[in-house]
């Protein structure tokens, strides 16, 4: 039992576990990066596939971290101490590794997006299907809350989340709805009001009428599409020759994000930004990078079994030989 009152099942199942542990198995000895740690199902599967690879895990939700000595504790001493884990936000991924002395890469994993324990958790405040405060705070010591989004942002400004984070057609309807509404204290009560704004015929399709309106809030409080261009970059730019960088998308704005990236890194011969504070002169310019073909969804036995692996898209690139 972790802070929260959350039991963190021994049944959670990491999206697409066999392939993301199976991409990694020919990158190079050294460190990975899993910018996501969560439970850490991915990291402890690329420990066991890789017995040359030290894993560096980050998260920027508390829970998670504490959950970090549950999962050495189910590994073996050796494979323990091949894992670190470290509060940040994946754009804090750079620094974190610094702080390690760690200046280069043999793979990175980013899986984003919301995880099923923090869906789960009814106080975390994520889920119209739990009544709870309005929270959807990953770093619960931040101070903006999906509170703070629904009862203090203007209609225009809520719309502009809903239809830049969820593409909801109805963003307009919506945010009026929600500014009329007001106080809205809780996630049960933020439900009853999107879906009180959308046409009927519409509500009959598609899917909860709630889960765009929900998926929005939460990417705006958690800045979640607005740092993921740069720490991939920055990711990017330690990953050694034959190294690998996959990333696990849930939306099509997070995708769009991650394609364009990905696309760009094929041509980059551009240095990383030295006069940060922690990228070094040292460190070797980024290289082409080249697109490894792989299972881009998971398959249907795993969606049948997790229904919210269904909408998960993995990219994934490797690190050409430096030419000489």
């Amino acid at each position: 039992m972790l802070a929260g009152g959350l039991l963190m099942s021994e049944t959670h199942a990491p999206v697409m576990l066999d392939e993301i542990a199976e991409l990694f198995e020919s990158v190079p000895s050294g460190v990975l990066l899993d910018a996501t740690f969560g439970m850490g199902g991915h990291s402890t599967a690329i420990l066991h596939r890789h017995p040359g690879l030290q894993v560096v895990g980050i998260d920027r939700d508390l829970m998670a971290i504490a959950h970090a000595a549950h999962v050495k504790d189910t590994l073996g001493s050796a494979d323990a101490a091949r894992l670190r884990v470290m509060h940040t936000r994946f754009d804090g991924a750079v620094e974190a590794l610094d702080q390690l002395g760690v200046t280069r890469l043999s793979g990175a994993l980013f899986d984003l997006g919301v995880s099923s324990p923090q869906l789960d958790n009814a106080e975390r405040g994520f889920s119209y299907r739990n009544d709870a405060r309005l929270d959807m705070r990953m770093d619960r010591s931040q101070e903006l809350s999906a509170w703070n989004v629904v009862n203090e942002y203007d209609a225009e400004s809520i719309a502009d989340i809903l239809r830049r984070n969820a593409d909801e057609r109805f963003a307009g309807r919506i945010a009026d709805a929600i500014v009329a509404a007001r106080p809205i204290d809780t996630t049960a009560r933020l439900a009853e009001v999107v879906i009180a704004a959308i046409p009927a015929a519409t509500r009959r399709t598609g899917g909860h009428p709630a889960k765009r309106t929900f998926q929005a809030i939460r990417i705006e409080v958690n800045a979640e599409l607005d740092i993921l261009a740069n720490a991939l970059k920055d990711v990017m730019s330690l990953v050694v020759p034959h190294g690998r960088v996959a990333v696990l998308s849930y939306h099509s704005g997070e995708d769009r994000i991650v394609k364009n990236v990905l696309r760009e890194s094929e041509t980059d011969t551009s240095r990383p930004n030295i006069a940060t504070p922690f990228v070094h002169p040292s460190r070797t310019a980024p290289r082409a990078w080249r697109r490894v073909r792989v299972a881009k969804h998971p398959n249907p036995t795993e969606q049948q079994r997790n229904p919210r692996a269904t909408s998960a898209r993995l990219r994934v690139m490797e690190r050409c030989e430096v030419a000489a």
